[in-house]
């Protein structure tokens, strides 16, 4: 008995050395390749804070580091790109990723580069210091909701693409746009209408969207026009403590009061839920001046009544048309879209008017489809308020949100032979 299990240990040991040396490599393997992903999260999410530490706020963004931090990552991505200054000082980045049918319509991934200003006494982490709560996950900056995290992933979702092998059959094109914060007339605008833009044959454009404190993403196929007007009221002057019928200041009170009367039937309706926020007409007072200036101060004693427009947009596109973007079975993008985000494992939520207004309403207006989309569930709303943050799970979450998007439409066939085909034949 002793003698066979002498004989047997050393014919067993060299094969339970095997085994578990065979099991040690496997489980290092397993180790490494877990730990892949997990090292290239923490990269992207390293990328997204170095943008976001970058001052674009207005009225004095710095465009110059922005676009220099954006050609770096261009370049990492293998992206052409180009430095367009329609304006002097207000640069443009264009990349190009080239598609193995250029000449089929391309897809424009659009984003702008400007934010707006911020408080910094009223954050709990600096507006530009991009901080991780390692606690909730939360990245804090100006930006890192409207639209920065956008631009970023973009980029990195092309950059897993890259990695896997994937070309597109049409171009794609990635725009960094500035001014978007203030109106975009020396940006998306200007653009819209330039050479280079007539030259790429766009033939869908993706813009910003808005959080979703739901789990599904949001997606806007048209935005309220914009309607900028001031008022002036007159009346007679005289001392501060008289009394007169029509002055200056109640002449004003009551344009507001009958402008305050109409803002609340239209919140009535979206408070009720009778209607979207998308699909009312919001009324806000931004700014009120009143009285005589002085070197000091100002005289409190002057009022008009006269109003004018300081912009007011169309809601028909060029071509008389609304300007909306399909967003149903007519519209073979958007069924694409929608198919990518479920695909990703996302849920589109129903289609919406945007309650405000963005660069993709120059897009439209030139009779272009554009979609506002930023892959954003379960975040609260803080586009230009105090804190704005998105977790980094839900960043990193979009990035392949929009890998799945740019692949479908990116090997989309839309039935016509393009000229690479017909050369083939």
């Amino acid at each position: 008995m002793g003698t066979r299990n002498l004989t047997r240990r050393p014919s067993s040991t060299p094969m339970a050395t095997a085994s578990t040396a065979l099991l040690l490599s496997l489980a290092l393997l397993a180790s490494v390749m877990a730990a892949s992903p997990s090292s290239s999260d923490a990269d992207a999410i390293s990328r997204f804070q170095e943008y976001l530490r970058i001052d674009t706020a207005q009225p004095a963004p710095d465009y110059a580091a922005a676009v220099a931090f954006l050609r770096e990552q261009a370049a990492a991505a293998g992206l052409e790109a180009r430095t367009l200054e329609l304006v002097a000082g207000k640069p443009l980045l264009l990349l190009r990723w080239p598609g193995r049918r250029p000449s089929l319509p391309s897809i424009l991934l659009n984003s702008h580069t400007d934010v707006v200003p911020s408080e910094p006494h009223k954050w709990d982490h600096l507006p530009f210091s991009a901080a991780l709560d390692e606690a909730s996950g939360r990245i804090y900056a100006r930006g890192s909701q409207d639209m920065k995290c956008v631009g970023m992933q973009y980029l990195e979702a092309i950059r897993r693409l890259r990695s896997a092998g994937f070309v597109p059959d049409r171009n794609i094109y990635i725009t960094f746009v500035p001014d978007e914060e203030i109106g975009g007339h020396q940006g998306a605008e200007l653009f819209v209408s330039s050479k280079e833009f007539k030259e790429m044959n766009v033939g869908l454009v993706l813009d910003e969207g808005l959080a979703s404190p739901q789990e599904e993403y949001r997606v806007f196929y048209a935005e309220r026009s914009p309607w900028w007007l001031t008022i002036k009221a007159k009346g007679a002057p005289g001392h501060g403590a008289k009394l007169y019928d029509g002055s200056a200041m109640e002449n004003l009170m009551k344009s507001m009061e009958a402008i305050r009367r109409f803002r609340t039937s239209q919140f009535d309706l979206v408070k009720s839920g009778e209607k979207a926020e998308g699909d009312v007409v919001s009324v806000n007072f931004a700014y009120l001046k009143a009285g005589t200036p002085t070197p000091t101060g100002f005289v409190m004693n002057l009022q008009p009544s006269e109003a004018e427009f300081k912009q007011k947009m169309s809601v028909l596109d060029n071509f008389g048309k609304p300007a909306i973007t399909p967003a149903d079975s007519t519209n073979p993008w958007w069924l694409l879209l929608e198919e990518a985000v479920k695909s990703a494992g996302g849920k589109p939520g129903k289609p919406e008017i945007f309650p405000a207004s963005t660069d993709a309403r120059y897009f439209r207006k030139i009779g272009l489809p554009a979609f506002g989309f930023s892959p954003m569930a379960n975040t609260p709303i803080l586009l230009h308020d105090h804190n704005e943050f998105l977790h980094k799970d839900e960043y990193l979450k979009g990035i392949g949100i929009y890998e799945s998007i740019i692949r479908t439409l990116a090997t989309h066939k839309d039935g016509a032979k393009d000229d690479e085909s017909r050369a083939e034949l």
